[in-house]
């Protein structure tokens, strides 16, 4: 396939084989300014995603893998549409209409597991159906997953479609969409790591978060319960603030801590209104991404639980070379009814939608 435009252009090509067999497609999309996306069919994966620099050069500011026996592994979720249920909920329970639901476990091992991300083959490792177009707005990619009642322990027949645009104003543009036929619990995100240098510790990226509240975990990174604020604490990123000075401000507060991996609080209701949530800006290329979203929470995580893994271009991606920012209802929220609620009914419509907007300067 090759569709090209005024608007952009968008080509597929065959990347591999899953396991089982199954073809997983790429797909490259490139807008009309010449900002470049390739996406994969296995897990929405973002692989590659290129925009300018302050001095016009192109840079991919997002971290991936060579070939698809990588992607298959992928132990850090690397560029993957996460779900069922993004983040983690404790212990795998949860309640709905006085039904407990046991999830599958596969976060936290020991006396306490979790679930986490979706279970042991959540929404990062499926082939999703896939097709694109190019249109005014800028070219596309459609993902569309049916996960069945049962699926990790997840209630109901789910049907998801998930839309990337990669808009003429340098956007890239998430669209999440969902239905069910029996109440279920539904939480999307996208889990890319950024790097706005291409490559190395993101040390001299400087990050600025809007909220003023968050919500404070356990040692197994299971929310308390509380939503507090901010102020007076390590987690507090209203004024720009270099992210190597970010890390060593909650190391020495929190010593066991390797690094930020925390949900932040940008509204506490259920409103989808669309409001800004924070950027993140590179010293060295002068990049920066603004975020965007209806959703009432923000995980940012500066990838402090990457082991040397084997990435793009022959680089070894360690802790702190890359940081994800997870729009999200908040983790474990089934089980604290002080959250944003995230049972979906039938008839009912789950949406939301994320930006990412590029800049120079």
């Amino acid at each position: 396939m090759n569709n090209t435009t005024i608007y952009g252009t968008v080509e597929q090509r065959f990347f591999g084989y899953t396991q089982e067999g199954i073809p997983v497609h790429e797909y490259t999309l490139i807008n009309k300014n010449g900002l470049m996306m390739k996406v994969l069919s296995l897990g929405g994966i973002v692989r590659e995603l290129w925009v300018p620099d302050k001095n016009g050069r192109f840079v991919d500011v997002v971290l991936g893998y060579n070939n698809i026996e990588q992607y298959e592994r992928n132990p850090g979720y690397l560029g993957a549409i996460i779900g069922r249920f993004a983040n983690r909920i404790a212990y795998g329970r949860f309640q709905i209409d006085g039904v407990t639901y046991q999830l599958a476990l596969n976060d936290g091992g020991g006396k306490r597991p979790n679930a986490l991300h979706g279970g042991v083959k959540g929404f990062d490792k499926r082939v999703w159906k896939t097709f694109a177009e190019v249109t005014p707005e800028g070219p596309k990619v459609i993902l569309k997953l049916h996960s069945h009642d049962g699926e990790e322990g997840y209630p109901g027949n789910l049907d998801v479609t998930v839309i990337y645009t990669l808009t003429n104003g340098n956007e890239w543009k998430i669209e999440y969409f969902a239905t069910t036929d029996k109440p279920t619990i539904v939480n999307l995100t996208q889990h890319t790591y950024f790097n706005l240098n291409g490559g190395g510790k993101i040390y001299d990226h400087w990050v600025l978060v809007r909220a003023e509240k968050y919500t404070p975990i356990n040692e197994d990174l299971i929310p308390t319960g509380e939503i507090a604020p901010v102020e007076g604490t390590p987690y507090d990123l209203r004024r720009q603030i270099r992210l190597e000075e970010a890390i060593a401000r909650l190391r020495s507060e929190y010593p066991n801590l390797k690094g930020l991996d925390i949900n932040y609080v940008l509204s506490e209701s259920h409103e989808k209104i669309e409001r800004f949530a924070g950027s993140v800006y590179s010293e060295v290329t002068g990049i920066t991404i603004e975020v965007y979203t209806t959703q009432p929470g923000l995980q940012f995580y500066t990838g402090n639980y990457l082991q040397g893994f084997q990435g793009k271009y022959c680089q070894i991606y360690d802790e702190h070379t890359g940081f994800c920012l997870e729009t999200q209802h908040f983790p474990d929220s089934p089980n604290h009814e002080n959250f944003p609620k995230t049972v979906l009914r039938p008839g009912d419509k789950y949406y939301h939608v994320t930006r990412f907007k590029f800049l120079v300067g």
